[in-house]
């Protein structure tokens, strides 16, 4: 498992980089099927190997299996682990395919940093625990976009001494009435901030990439332009990776 950053193939560290040339080959999941339409992020990984790699890869492309989204059967978050849950399962039959279909090392792509809201880690360790195959899992860390996100607006991402919470669009609120107030938040299929107008947003879209946006000023002002930035990214890429930070401020 080897963590690739955000997107920019120079944010690949050198040990991610002896990693990728040291494996036979790499298991890519792949959406294509879902739509017919070709998988942008399959697209990017590809890029990213003919950057670094000496020799064409050899790449075995999984369909990726189709996780439940729909807002009425994911409301609760008992609802969204039981879907997260039979993605896993999901996820975990397709990689093992992959990894019997081959000899040798394989290279799973993380984007970011793998210990950083992504299942490959918990997939393939579920794998070797159940004695399905015979594996030797590796880690090897990648550039997060937490951290990326605090170098392009050129700030620290907590105030002196503070602590700093992470967690998902889905549990911000969540977060804000716990007394959190400083949060980095990720996974974010919309951005609703309601009563959080006076608060400080520094936001990122797809960063590393080249269509990458930044925002960043008083919620209630800037919310506008970020959901302007968000729709030109899904045109101009085809998907959308954003990340942000909330400050109270005042």
């Amino acid at each position: 498992m080897i963590g690739v950053g955000p997107g920019d193939p120079d944010q690949v560290t050198i040990e991610a980089v002896r990693a990728l040339r040291a494996v036979d080959y790499f298991v890519v999941t792949d959406k294509s099927g879902r739509g017919g339409m070709p998988d942008p992020l399959v697209n990017a990984r590809e890029r990213l190997l003919d950057r670094h790699l000496e020799r064409p890869p050899v790449i075995v492309r999984v369909d990726d299996p189709e996780r439940e989204r729909r807002p009425d059967r994911t409301a609760t978050q008992e609802e969204y682990d039981a879907a997260v849950a039979q993605w896993h399962e999901a996820r975990q039959e397709a990689f093992a395919e992959a990894l019997v279909s081959r000899e040798g090392d394989a290279g799973f792509l993380v984007w970011g940093d793998p210990a950083f809201y992504d299942s490959t880690i918990r997939i393939l360790q579920s794998l070797q625990e159940r004695g399905r195959l015979d594996l030797t899992l590796d880690v090897v860390p990648g550039i997060s976009s937490i951290q990326l996100l605090a170098a392009r607006h050129r700030i620290v991402l907590h105030e002196v001494g503070q602590p700093l919470h992470v967690t998902s669009g889905r549990r911000l609120l969540e977060a804000i009435e716990q007394g959190q107030d400083n949060v980095v938040v990720m996974l974010n299929r919309v951005i609703e901030l309601p009563g959080l107008d006076d608060w400080t947003i520094w936001w990122g879209g797809n960063l590393g990439t080249p269509s990458e946006e930044l925002a960043v000023g008083r919620v209630g002002d800037v919310l506008p332009e970020i959901e302007a930035a968000r729709e030109r990214l899904r045109e101009a890429a085809g998907w959308v990776m954003d990340i942000f930070l909330l400050r109270r401020t005042g």
